[in-house]
C-alpha cells in the first residue's frame, strides 16, 4: 500500500477529564513519520479539536452546542495543529492544516479544489492533517462525524486504504464488554450485513458509533479500499496493521470490492447528502438497473419527481417500494422531467457513468 488514509478519533486523542493526550499523539506521530520515511503518502483526518478547545477555555455563560461547538474548535484546532507542526517537524516533516465543510463535497468544483490541494500537498512530501471546520458548520450542514470526512477524503484521493483508529480493537461480534464477544477479524465485500451485532452507542467525545463507522466502512470498501478499524491506543498499532505480517495485528478488515468505480462514480457515492430531488421509478427500470448489465436510467421508467433540481445536480433514486436504491447526477432540470416522464427515445435522465447504486 503506497497511500493511506488515516482517521484519529477523539477518544483516541483525548484523556478522561478531555484533555489532550500528548503522549498518545507523539505516538501516532512518530509511527505516521516512519511510514512516510518508508515512501507512503499519508493523510490523517485528525478529530480532537473541539475536546483539545474544551479543556482550555471556560465559557463564561452556558452556550448552546452550535455556539460551544464553535467557540472550542476554533481555540482547539489551533492548539491541535500546532502541536502536530512541532511533533513532525522533530521527525524533519512538514504537515499542513486542510480545513473543510461538507458543502465543499456538494460542488464538483469545491471538490476538485480540494483534492487538488491535497494532491500538491503529497507530491511535495507535505502531510496534510483535515478537520471538518466546525467554526462554521452548524448542525444540520455538518459531517455525521469525521468518520464520514474520512470516507470522503479516502474516495477523493483514491487511498489503497483508510484506517480508522478508536479506542476498541475493532468490530465485535457482541458487546465488547462480555468476555464471551470477540473481534470480527475479516469482512468480505459485498458480505453478509452484521449491524445486528453492532452497539449504536457512541463514544464520549466523538459524535458518531461504531455502528456509523461500520456502514461507512461498507461502503469504502464497496469503492475499491480496503478499510481497517484498530484501537489507536495500542504501541506501534499503524506498521503493525501495514507489515506483510499485518494478522497478528488485532483489527475488523473489510476486504475491497475488485470492481473498478470511477472518480466521478466515488463522488456521487458520497453525495446523498446534497441531493436536490427524488427520481422514482417503476418495477421494470429498478430491475434493470440491478442486473449485472450497465444500465441508464430513462425517462421511460420514471413514473415521478419531487424537488426543484437543476441539470448537474444530484437526486437521490427510488424503487416502485419507495426503498430509495441509489444517487444520481441528473441530465435534465426537474421542468423538463417533469414534461417528459414517460417519453421514449429521449438521452438518459441519469447516465450509468454517474449513477452509484446503494
Amino acid at each position: 500500500m503506497n497511500r493511506i488514509a488515516v482517521k484519529i478519533g477523539s477518544n483516541v486523542l483525548t484523556r478522561a477529564d478531555g484533555t489532550l493526550d500528548i503522549t498518545r499523539m507523539s505516538a501516532l506521530t512518530d509511527q505516521v513519520a516512519e511510514l512516510h520515511r518508508q515512501g507512503m503518502e499519508i493523510i490523517l483526518i485528525s478529530s480532537g479539536a473541539v475536546a483539545s478547545g474544551r479543556s482550555e477555555i471556560k465559557a463564561e455563560k452556558k452556550l448552546d452546542p452550535v455556539s460551544a461547538r464553535q467557540l472550542y474548535s476554533a481555540v482547539g484546532q489551533a492548539k491541535l495543529i500546532n502541536r502536530y507542526y512541532e511533533l513532525f517537524r522533530e521527525h524533519g516533516i512538514c504537515c499542513g492544516q486542510v480545513l473543510t465543510t461538507k458543502e465543499n463535497f456538494g460542488s464538483r468544483t469545491h471538490y476538485l479544489n480540494q483534492k487538488h490541494c491535497m494532491e500538491v500537498m503529497l507530491a511535495n512530501r507535505v502531510i496534510p492533517i483535515v478537520n471538518e471546520n466546525d467554526t462554521i458548520s452548524v448542525t444540520e450542514l455538518m459531517f455525521t462525524d469525521n468518520d464520514e470526512l474520512s470516507a470522503m477524503i479516502a474516495a477523493m484521493m483514491g487511498m489503497d486504504a483508510l484506517i480508522i483508529l478508536s479506542n476498541i480493537d475493532g468490530i465485535y461480534n457482541g458487546n465488547p464488554s462480555d468476555p464471551a464477544a470477540a473481534v470480527i477479524r475479516e469482512i468480505p465485500a459485498a458480505g453478509e450485513d452484521i449491524s445486528e451485532y453492532i452497539q449504536s452507542g457512541r463514544s464520549s467525545f466523538g459524535r458518531g458509533g461504531m455502528l456509523t463507522k461500520y456502514r461507512i466502512a461498507c461502503k469504502v470498501a464497496d469503492e475499491g479500499i480496503t478499510v481497517i478499524i484498530a484501537n489507536g491506543k495500542r504501541d506501534n498499532i499503524l506498521p503493525q496493521l501495514l507489515t506483510t505480517d499485518s494478522t497478528t495485528a488485532v483489527c475488523t478488515r473489510f476486504l475491497p470490492s475488485s470492481k473498478p468505480v470511477s472518480s466521478v462514480k466515488k463522488w456521487i457515492a458520497h453525495s446523498d447528502g446534497f441531493a436536490k430531488g427524488e427520481i422514482h421509478i417503476n418495477k421494470g427500470a429498478s430491475d434493470a438497473l440491478l442486473s449485472p448489465k450497465a444500465t441508464s436510467i430513462l425517462l421511460i421508467g420514471v413514473t415521478r419527481i419531487s424537488g426543484n433540481f437543476e441539470k448537474g445536480d444530484i437526486v437521490r433514486i427510488f424503487n416502485d417500494s419507495g426503498t430509495q436504491i441509489g444517487v444520481g447526477c441528473t441530465d435534465y432540470n426537474s421542468q423538463e422531467t417533469a414534461r417528459q416522464i414517460g417519453c421514449r427515445d429521449l438521452k438518459p435522465l441519469v447516465h450509468y457513468d454517474y449513477l452509484y447504486l446503494d
